[in-house]
Parts: C-alpha cells; structure tokens; sequence
C-alpha cells in the first residue's frame, strides 16, 4: 500500500471511531472529523477552546456531496467554484445532513471543494464530508506549517497525519458568502 493510501486508511479508521485528526489540506493544516458526527464535533470545540457558536468549514469533493448537503445551491455558487484560481469557501444557506453544532447561528455553512488527493480520497472514503478549521487554539496565528501547530494541538488530535509535513502555506481560502437570493459577500480575500 503506498503512502497516501496507508495514510487514509489510519485517518478513517480513527474517524470511523469518532475521533478527530490534524491533517493537510489544499490550504493550511486541519483539524478534522465526520462532519455530521455531533460528539466528535465537540471535541474540536473543546480542544480550540472555541464557542460553539462560532462555525466551521466542512470539505467536500464533489458536486455530489454539495447536493446532499444542500438542497438549493446558487448558479453563482458553481460559477464561483469553477473559476475560482485559488482555494475558496463558500457559505451558503440551509444546510441538511452535517452534525448540528457546525451550522451557524443563521443556518448557514460554509463549504470548500478540494481536490487535494488526501483529502478527497479520504472523503471518498468516508462517503461524508470532513470538519476543516485551522489547527490552533481559538484567537491564536493560524500556523502556516506544521513545525509552527502547537504541541497541545497535537497531543489533543487522535491521529496526525504523516503527509506533507515540510509544505508551507501563505493564504487560507477566499470566503464568500452566498445567500438564496444571490447577495455575494466577500468575507475574506
């Protein structure tokens, strides 16, 4: 078994079990669960020491899993994926089937697609979407390696995974967000 495959196996085993991982994305380093698991969502909260209130971003790898997520997407929302020169998180409206202590107060949620090999093979694993929210405690520099993720952060994950360790990233995604009526908010370039 190669490497990424060895490496999406052990982060499904543990995901599979309700534990929560630190892992690579198209962006900065994550930390993950089962987007509709409600207790492994928790843990995340607890271990960024971050309110509830406050939302995360869930992965997706597809049209697909966008659909069963949301019943009614903007033709924006498509446009704005398939152009889209960076990595780019769209919130949008009335989300269904996600654990819901990830859906903001305004019932909104935001969404990225990824292609990134790990986590879409992971996700195509899981047949769900995965938790993504950047991996430090809340109010902290989001870490733009993974030399720079706290020690509580990784002690505090169930499983780290052991890809891609030396990238570093300099943006998080572009967030944008949609409403049904098609209003377009630029919430971070």
């Amino acid at each position: 078994m190669d490497e990424i495959n060895q490496e999406i196996h052990q982060a499904f085993q543990v995901i599979q079990n309700g534990g929560i991982i630190l892992y690579p994305t198209d962006t900065v380093w994550g930390i993950g669960c089962d987007a509709s698991n409600e207790e492994a969502v928790k843990k995340i909260y607890a271990l960024k020491k971050r309110e509830e209130s406050k939302s995360m971003i869930v992965l997706l790898n597809g049209e697909k899993m966008m659909y069963s997520i949301f019943k009614d997407i903007p033709e924006v929302a498509w446009q704005l994926i398939d152009f889209a020169e960076k990595p780019t998180t769209l919130i949008l409206d009335k989300p269904r089937n996600v654990a819901k202590n990830i859906i903001a107060e305004d019932n909104t949620l935001a969404i990225r697609i990824v292609k990134e090999p790990f986590c879409f093979k992971l996700m195509e694993r899981m047949k769900r979407p995965l938790v993504s929210t950047s991996a430090n405690i809340s109010g902290a520099i989001t870490p733009k390696s993974f030399k720079e993720i706290s020690p509580e952060i990784i002690k505090g994950v169930d499983y780290v995974v052991n890809l891609h360790r030396e990238k570093i990233c300099k943006n998080p995604s572009t967030i944008i967000k949609l409403g049904l009526d098609s209003k377009v908010q630029i919430i971070r370039k």
